[in-house]
């Protein structure tokens, strides 16, 4: 057991000291690390077995939480390690065999600046009201640039800042604000009963960690409707993908009246894919779509087809499509062409872009 609790330490131990963003335990490989976005296993250790990938996750469970595992098959928890760091961490079986993804939490939350995003983003953290998305694939920041403007105004505000997390990952520390973080399965037994309650919390600024389904929508328009500010990811690709996502996912006979909400409530989509940089570490590429008159008209009216084109035409109030945001980072050397085109929706479209620049 003893043997088990030492191998955790010195595998959370070297996910931190090499700077990787995910450690995975799976039986067959050895333990592996994501660093800068490229797996890379950790070939001193041992390839793990049966035995030595349960008795590993395993003290990292609580008894509660084993029994979840045991009957749901998966669970989602926060971890911290010895007051050094914070992991958010998923245990799954996979063929039978037990297996787990950590992604470290940075202890401090970085500010807008320090992550790189456009200065646009300020803005958002002004507004008394309004639904803001930070959408993307896993893994590339969407908790982490969520924060970052949740802690904006937290130092800037004097609000009550609730959030509905799981689980927790980063932990704000109260300055301006009163923060509330609840933690689906220890602080509210599920999200649907988080959300259904937090309009009786007294909030100013609510932030979903991650909208599921349509309860957590509905929840998230009333909300931004009654006069709060709300935040919260979505995992889309790009802006119109998400307005689309948000509105299919309601039955038919409600769509007329969630495309009137979601039009008079959504102020803007963030979309952001993280790049390996040239100089080592990573950068963002962002999308933003800031909801203006005109992109209000194509989303009532469901021409959600149109809306890239308003981006690309829409420059001068700061918006900018994920390809513009890719050709600026290779113009300027700071990621490679063929790095940018893995990234892009659209790799023809991008390559004219740079000949024009």
């Amino acid at each position: 057991m003893d043997d088990f609790k030492q191998k955790l330490t010195d595998l959370l131990t070297a996910c931190a000291r090499q700077n990787a963003s995910d450690l995975h335990l799976a039986v067959g490989k050895r333990p592996t690390l994501r660093v800068d976005g490229v797996l890379v296993p950790l070939q001193k250790e041992s390839i793990l077995t049966a035995e030595s990938a349960a008795g590993i996750i395993g003290e990292m469970l609580t008894p509660e939480q084993k029994e979840r595992l045991a009957k749901d098959r998966q669970i989602d928890f926060a971890y911290s390690f010895e007051d050094k760091a914070r992991f958010r961490v998923n245990v799954f079986y996979q063929r039978g065999f037990m297996a787990a993804a950590l992604r470290l939490v940075p202890g401090r939350i970085r500010t807008i600046e320090e992550l790189n995003l456009p200065p646009l983003v300020h803005d958002f953290t002004k507004l008394s009201q309004g639904f803001i998305l930070v959408v993307g694939p896993a893994g590339h920041g969407k908790s982490t640039t969520l924060a970052a403007m949740v802690d904006e105004v937290n130092h800037e505000r004097s609000d009550h800042i609730i959030t509905i997390e799981d689980p927790v990952e980063y932990l704000f520390t109260q300055d301006k604000c009163i923060i509330s973080q609840r933690e689906v399965g220890s602080d509210t037994v599920g999200f649907h009963a988080a959300l259904r309650t937090v309009l009786r919390q007294d909030p100013d600024v609510i932030m979903i960690g991650e909208m599921r389904d349509t309860v957590s929508i509905d929840t998230a328009m009333t909300a931004a409707e009654t006069g709060h500010l709300v935040f919260a990811t979505l995992h889309t690709n790009s802006a119109a993908q998400t307005i689309d996502r948000i509105i299919d996912s309601f039955p038919a006979e409600q769509q007329g009246q969630v495309t009137s909400q979601l039009a008079a409530t959504l102020v803007a989509i963030v979309s952001q894919r993280l790049l390996p940089r040239v100089a080592g570490g990573r950068v963002p590429a962002m999308e933003i779509m800031i909801v203006n008159p005109a992109i209000r008209n194509l989303i009532r009216e469901r021409k959600v087809y149109q809306i890239d084109l308003v981006i690309e035409t829409s420059l001068q109030e700061g918006m900018v499509t994920l390809n513009r945001s890719l050709a600026n980072l290779v113009k300027n050397k700071e990621v490679t062409l063929e790095n940018a085109e893995l990234y892009s929706l659209n790799p023809a479209e991008l390559r004219i872009l740079l000949e024009r620049m």
